[in-house]
């Protein structure tokens, strides 16, 4: 029997892991695979004892959790030099990478859709020394995602980030920040930006024009030259719009970033505190292993 370690957050969204934990391991011994699962804690061992065993053998590393247990299970695996494959169950409060994957947020059928997909090779970025799936951000909603409880992320979900990065709006001081790139530049100020490997935040969809497997980052600027401005570029994305970007808005591919802020700023990846400015990003090609499901014409 193939083994597949399972590695799974209880406190991700609504918890709703816990109550199923005994389903998603018959799910997989009834296709023939042994599960090895693994509670996480963050405590000061993990990064031992998580990926304790797991070598080449294993047929990939279930994770359960939203964004920001995939990073913290992905930068491990990094650190160990390992190219086990990861697949994702979207428990999370926004579950972003999992949807850009393709994942049902159903645990019963993705699941089945997992175990019933293929093996492809998508894109990391890399903040320093750390590693993203989705997104770096600075600014706005950074700042909201960090202030929000808990509880407030699992009862309104992305809900909370929109209504509170709103009501910040009166009070938000822009920054002003360099970026340098083989893909564009940009000098001035911004009320936030992102750095995407993925698509959306908090389900919102910024960077409608990203792939996971092109070999390139989405640097998206939000100006924030005036209130109007402001609002509508904000109401622009919430309404999901997928054409050209409006002119509040700075975008451009990249391989190679260097950020540069002239105040000190908190910065984000993948809905946990990232690095001190300055910061180098990176487009690993290819870097990640992942699990998808097939894409319905081939099911």
């Amino acid at each position: 029997m193939e083994k597949v370690r399972f590695v799974y957050n209880p406190k991700s969204g609504e918890t709703v892991i816990t109550e199923w934990l005994d389903g998603i391991i018959d799910i997989y011994q009834r296709r023939g695979f042994t599960v090895v699962p693994y509670r996480i804690s963050f405590s000061d061992t993990e990064e031992r004892d998580m990926l304790d065993g797991v070598d080449e053998t294993y047929h990939h590393i279930l994770v359960a959790g939203g964004d920001g247990t995939v990073n913290y299970v992905v930068n491990n695996l990094k650190r160990r030099g390992l190219d086990v494959p990861v697949a994702v169950l979207p428990t999370g409060t926004a579950n972003d990478f999992a949807s850009m994957l393709g994942v049902p947020s159903d645990i019963g059928r993705a699941c089945r859709q997992i175990l019933s997909g293929e093996i492809r090779r998508v894109d990391l970025g890399r903040a320093n020394d750390e590693y993203f799936v989705n997104v770096f951000s600075c600014g706005l909603f950074t700042e909201v995602s960090q202030k929000t409880p808990t509880f407030l992320k699992n009862t309104f979900g992305k809900l909370a980030y929109y209504f509170g990065g709103l009501g910040e709006l009166p009070n938000f001081r822009k920054m002003h920040i360099s970026i340098e790139s083989d893909g564009g530049n940009y000098e001035g100020s911004s009320l936030i930006f992102f750095v995407f490997n993925g698509r959306t935040a908090g389900q919102m969809r910024f960077a409608y024009l990203s792939r996971l497997d092109d070999g390139l980052l989405d640097v998206i600027v939000v100006k924030g030259d005036s209130p109007i401005e402001t609002i509508r570029t904000i109401f622009h994305f919430i309404k999901r719009n997928t054409g050209d970007y409006p002119p509040g808005i700075a975008h451009f591919k990249s391989r190679d970033i260097m950020l540069y802020s002239y105040n000190e700023e908190a910065t984000d990846i993948d809905g946990q505190a990232g690095p001190a400015f300055p910061v180098h990003i990176t487009c690993e090609a290819g870097a990640l292993r992942v699990v998808c499901p097939l894409p319905k014409e081939r099911r």
